[in-house]
């Protein structure tokens, strides 16, 4: 168990490692590639794509192969892309390779947080999602680092390829290891198959249209989607509104605003502390009322500071609430079912991704870009509604309806 454990915090450190590269290197990608800075938008999308896709079919793949080897292909999938945009002789090419980059990402992240969820406590889920954060933060420092010592975007995609590639050999070479524990996983105290506990169980792979049929999955597709929208919409347009509606300068905004995303990986550090004594669904809500509480002083007008800190406090707020969110999946609806469940949490967290902060961008272009707070309490709203819906539903039976 401790061994894959160990393999399991590698393994969410490198889900995290390539997320926020393109964002920082696209600024001297997009010259050199002949493209304006708009078509960054169109390689994302086409990833988000991908990794809708996988997630979806994510519990037929772990059904056949199982987890270690799902994990396994997908990382050396994503890292063939990786070290495939490192050499992208056009932006066509490198449109081609998102597709492999975003099948990879979907199907990996989908298993491990499904696996976590079963085998791990809920203070181990916060730690490995603040491990992603580091992670995202350790791929935009490469590539920075890149950039700054004289040599260009390529390099600093070759270097997290690389990474990516020794991981995929580490993960192969412990196949055995999430083999036995699958094993272990399948027998109780007589040596008999206890159905519930296997990875794998043998019953057919359901449809989406029967798993929003379960007592409680729509709540939870809407909680998911709603979150992500939130903690994407925080992140991206942040900097956008200290500048646009605040009068910040540029420089300072983009410092500012890359608190937040220290604020998620600082938060699930000590999230990890909370839920030793906490429940998921008291993670959930504390994490909101800090999340509220964040909101509140963007949009309050006592100043620069307020709003710095509030931005912070969003942060904080939202770190609990994913990956609670997400360890309480198997208690609600089954170990049998938490799988295809968790594929489709993952699209529909994408699709809140991709949609929503989109959206705000249409409303800051043609409204105002003061609507930002408010757009994010409408989303907070949404997702505190949602997860409270899940709260009074999952559990109810877990009967497919097919009406």
């Amino acid at each position: 168990m401790t061994f894959l454990l160990a393999i399991t915090y590698l393994a969410f450190i490198s889900l995290g490692l390539p997320d926020a590269m393109l964002g920082s290197a696209w600024p001297s990608m997009h010259g050199q590639l002949h493209v304006p800075v708009s078509y960054a938008g169109m390689v994302s999308m086409i990833i988000s794509i991908g990794t809708v896709v996988s997630s979806l079919l994510s519990d037929r793949l772990t059904r056949k192969w199982g987890t270690g080897l799902v994990t396994a292909v997908s990382v050396g999938l994503t890292a063939a892309a990786l070290l495939g945009f490192s050499v992208a002789p056009s932006f066509w090419a490198l449109c081609l390779l998102a597709i492999p980059y975003g099948l990879g990402a979907g199907a990996v992240d989908a298993a491990l947080n499904n696996y976590a969820a079963i085998h791990f406590k809920a203070s181990h889920m916060s730690w490995l999602h603040c491990c992603w954060g580091l992670g995202a933060s350790l791929g935009p420092y490469i590539m920075g680092a890149c950039l700054t010592g004289g040599l260009t975007w390529n390099s600093g995609y070759r270097i997290v390829g690389f990474l990516q590639i020794a991981l995929t050999a580490f993960l192969f070479a412990s196949l055995s290891a999430w083999k036995e524990k699958n094993r272990e996983a399948g027998k109780d105290t007589e040596g008999k198959l206890e159905a519930e506990a296997a990875e794998t169980t043998a019953g057919p792979a359901l449809s989406i249209k029967q798993l929003l049929g379960i007592s409680g999955v729509k709540a939870e597709m809407t909680a998911f989607f709603f979150y992500c929208a939130l903690e994407q919409t925080a992140g991206l347009w942040g900097a956008s509104y200290m500048v646009m509606a605040r009068g910040m300068s540029e420089e300072t905004a983009a410092k500012w605003a890359a608190l937040f995303y220290l604020g998620i990986t600082a938060g699930r550090f000590a999230s990890g502390f909370l839920a030793i004594k906490l429940n998921d669904k008291a993670m959930v809500r504390l994490g909101q009322m800090v999340g509220f509480t964040g909101i509140l002083l963007v949009a309050a007008p006592f100043g620069t500071l307020s709003m710095c800190l509030g931005l912070i406090i969003v942060g904080l707020g939202c770190a609990p609430v994913y990956p609670s969110l997400m360890h309480q999946t198997p208690k609600n609806f089954g170990e049998d079912l938490s799988q295809a469940i968790v594929g489709l949490q993952m699209a529909f967290a994408y699709l809140g991704i991709t949609l929503m902060p989109s959206l705000f961008g249409l409303i800051a272009q043609n409204v105002s870009i003061r609507w930002y707070p408010f757009y994010l309490l409408i989303l907070l709203a949404a997702m505190a509604i949602s997860s409270e819906e899940l709260n009074r539903r999952a559990g109810r039976g877990r009967k497919t309806q097919f009406s």
